[in-house]
Protein backbone atom coordinates (compact mmCIF):
# COMPACT_ATOMS: atom_id res chain seq x y z
CA UNK A 1 0.00 0.00 0.00
CA UNK A 2 1.39 3.59 -0.86
CA UNK A 3 2.07 6.26 1.30
CA UNK A 4 -0.59 8.45 0.62
CA UNK A 5 -3.31 5.24 0.69
CA UNK A 6 -1.92 4.78 4.43
CA UNK A 7 -2.02 8.06 5.45
CA UNK A 8 -5.97 8.33 4.48
CA UNK A 9 -6.84 5.23 5.62
CA UNK A 10 -5.42 6.11 9.14
CA UNK A 11 -7.00 9.75 8.84
CA UNK A 12 -10.48 8.06 7.96
CA UNK A 13 -9.87 5.72 11.22
CA UNK A 14 -9.52 8.99 13.13
CA UNK A 15 -12.75 10.44 11.44
CA UNK A 16 -15.01 7.30 12.48
CA UNK A 17 -13.00 6.98 16.21
CA UNK A 18 -11.79 10.30 16.98
CA UNK A 19 -8.49 8.31 17.79
CA UNK A 20 -5.11 9.70 16.10
CA UNK A 21 -2.87 7.48 14.02
CA UNK A 22 0.60 6.62 15.61
CA UNK A 23 2.95 9.42 15.03
CA UNK A 24 6.51 8.12 13.37
CA UNK A 25 8.06 9.77 16.34
CA UNK A 26 6.47 7.04 18.91
CA UNK A 27 7.99 4.01 16.94
CA UNK A 28 11.68 6.49 15.91
CA UNK A 29 13.97 4.66 18.30
CA UNK A 30 15.18 0.91 19.36
CA UNK A 31 13.25 0.32 22.40
CA UNK A 32 9.95 2.54 21.76
CA UNK A 33 6.58 0.96 20.70
CA UNK A 34 3.32 1.75 20.54
CA UNK A 35 0.77 -0.91 21.71
CA UNK A 36 -3.11 -0.97 20.78
CA UNK A 37 -5.16 -3.86 22.67
CA UNK A 38 -8.10 -4.77 21.97
CA UNK A 39 -10.49 -6.66 24.66
CA UNK A 40 -13.99 -7.66 25.06
CA UNK A 41 -14.22 -4.85 27.81
CA UNK A 42 -12.66 -2.12 29.15
CA UNK A 43 -11.58 -3.35 32.47
CA UNK A 44 -9.41 -5.95 30.77
CA UNK A 45 -7.69 -3.61 28.07
CA UNK A 46 -6.79 -1.45 31.17
CA UNK A 47 -5.43 -4.34 33.18
CA UNK A 48 -3.64 -5.30 30.11
CA UNK A 49 -2.19 -1.69 29.51
CA UNK A 50 -1.66 -1.57 33.51
CA UNK A 51 0.93 -4.55 33.10
CA UNK A 52 3.28 -3.18 30.19
CA UNK A 53 3.13 -0.12 32.91
CA UNK A 54 4.43 -2.64 35.51
CA UNK A 55 7.67 -2.93 33.60
CA UNK A 56 8.57 -0.23 31.53
CA UNK A 57 7.88 3.04 31.23
CA UNK A 58 4.84 3.76 29.45
CA UNK A 59 2.22 6.75 28.48
CA UNK A 60 -0.38 5.57 30.82
CA UNK A 61 -3.21 4.64 31.26
CA UNK A 62 -5.24 5.62 27.74
CA UNK A 63 -9.18 6.19 26.95
CA UNK A 64 -10.84 3.06 25.68
CA UNK A 65 -12.75 3.18 22.38
CA UNK A 66 -14.71 1.29 19.73
CA UNK A 67 -14.34 1.45 16.18
CA UNK A 68 -17.62 0.76 14.30
CA UNK A 69 -18.30 -2.43 12.43
CA UNK A 70 -15.46 -3.92 14.53
CA UNK A 71 -15.39 -5.89 17.82
CA UNK A 72 -14.11 -5.19 21.46
CA UNK A 73 -12.76 -2.34 22.97
CA UNK A 74 -9.21 -0.56 22.35
CA UNK A 75 -6.80 1.12 23.93
CA UNK A 76 -3.35 2.40 22.65
CA UNK A 77 -0.33 3.34 25.19
CA UNK A 78 3.07 4.28 24.09
CA UNK A 79 5.95 1.93 25.75
CA UNK A 80 9.83 2.56 26.18
CA UNK A 81 11.41 -0.44 26.64
CA UNK A 82 14.60 1.18 27.75
CA UNK A 83 13.14 2.96 30.50
CA UNK A 84 12.20 1.01 33.65
CA UNK A 85 8.94 1.09 35.43
CA UNK A 86 8.45 4.21 37.47
CA UNK A 87 7.81 3.29 41.11
CA UNK A 88 5.09 4.95 43.56
CA UNK A 89 8.04 6.49 45.52
CA UNK A 90 9.78 8.39 42.46
CA UNK A 91 8.44 11.59 41.85
CA UNK A 92 7.22 12.48 38.35
CA UNK A 93 9.51 15.03 36.90
CA UNK A 94 7.41 18.02 35.52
Amino acid sequence: MNNLKQQKRAWLRFLDTGVKPIDEVHVSEPGLIAVEVVAGDKETALAAVATLGERWATSGPPAPWRVPGEPGVRVRTYVDTRAPALSDEEPVAG
